[in-house]
């Protein structure tokens, strides 16, 4: 009975991991919200179909036939044909890594570039938070589209331009994300314990500040995701994204604007998809927003 006892002292029982506790809450207050679940599976779904599904594709996403343009959905084509007698099942299905890596992509580089320049703003703070900011106030005067568009006038239409252009339009809203949340935990007690301990600047930064803006950027970039595609799809809608015969949806769409009397299936699916991929971005990133917000009901 000694020896036991004296183990237990040795090896007291392990206790849970904060982090792994508080994330075991968060899925189970995200579990409650079934229109995020919903919008969740939607866009797992939507993952997987865009890595594994064009090597099942019975069509080439650009294989013509022209005896078999314009057809409605069929057995042979489940969604039909467009004018140039290419399946547009296949093209959907190929055109979803264009999307979702365009959208994923850009808000990453966005996403990136401005947490650190908002959480070097906020933490420094005098002239450089305020230079900092009034440039970022002037990009968040353009709408996003504008500016998107002005940036792909500049560098010329592709997909790879629309990336860079959609990221620099997403820098200044996660800058003030990250600055407020920044401002919000430099001045805690705990901070200052710290900075009398002798930490630098940097363990301080990534170690203590990043860890607390981590949650409202989270929430940021599943609804900013829902802009860039929204964004890239209209890009390429005006021929300054995607060009032929890529199989994106905006480009797709624009393709069957001049087909929807004779064959609306042809803009419909298209649009169809773009529709359902940024509602499901959009639910899922309120459902995360309610989950970590530590107010709402559990």
């Amino acid at each position: 009975m000694q020896m036991k006892s004296a183990q237990q002292k040795v090896f007291p029982p392990t206790q849970t991991n904060p982090r792994l506790r508080s994330f075991k809450d968060f899925m189970k207050r995200l579990s409650k919200n079934k229109a995020a679940l919903i919008g969740g599976y939607l866009i797992l779904f939507l993952i997987i179909i865009a890595i594994i599904g064009p090597y099942f594709l019975s069509h080439g996403t650009n294989e013509i036939s022209y005896s078999s343009r314009s057809q409605s959905p069929s057995l042979e084509n489940w969604l039909g044909t467009d004018q140039h007698g290419r399946d547009i099942f296949s093209r959907i299905i190929y055109g979803a890594r264009i999307t979702l890596l365009v959208g994923l992509l850009s808000v990453f580089i966005g996403g990136t570039i401005g947490v650190f320049i908002g959480i070097f703003s906020g933490y420094y703070g005098g002239k450089i938070d305020t230079v900092i900011m009034r440039i970022m106030d002037v990009l968040l005067a353009f709408p996003g589209i504008l500016l998107a568009l002005a940036i792909v006038s500049i560098l010329g239409p592709s997909i790879l331009n629309v990336i860079y252009a959609i990221a620099i339009y997403s820098i200044p809203t996660f800058a003030r994300v990250a600055r407020g949340s920044t401002l919000a935990t430099k001045n805690l007690e705990y901070i200052d314990a710290i900075k009398a301990l002798g930490a630098t600047d940097t363990k301080i930064i990534f170690k203590h500040i990043l860890p607390n803006v981590t949650s409202p950027i989270i929430v940021q970039t599943s609804v900013s995701i829902a802009s860039a595609i929204l964004t890239a799809s209209g890009l390429s809608f005006l021929g300054l994204g995607a060009q032929p015969p890529s199989p994106e949806w905006g480009a797709m769409l624009n393709d069957g604007r001049g087909y929807m009397y004779d064959a609306p299936h042809i803009a419909l699916f298209p649009g169809l998809a773009i529709i359902i991929v940024v509602l499901a971005f959009n639910i899922f990133g309120d459902g995360v927003r309610d989950a970590l917000d530590p107010k709402s009901n559990r």
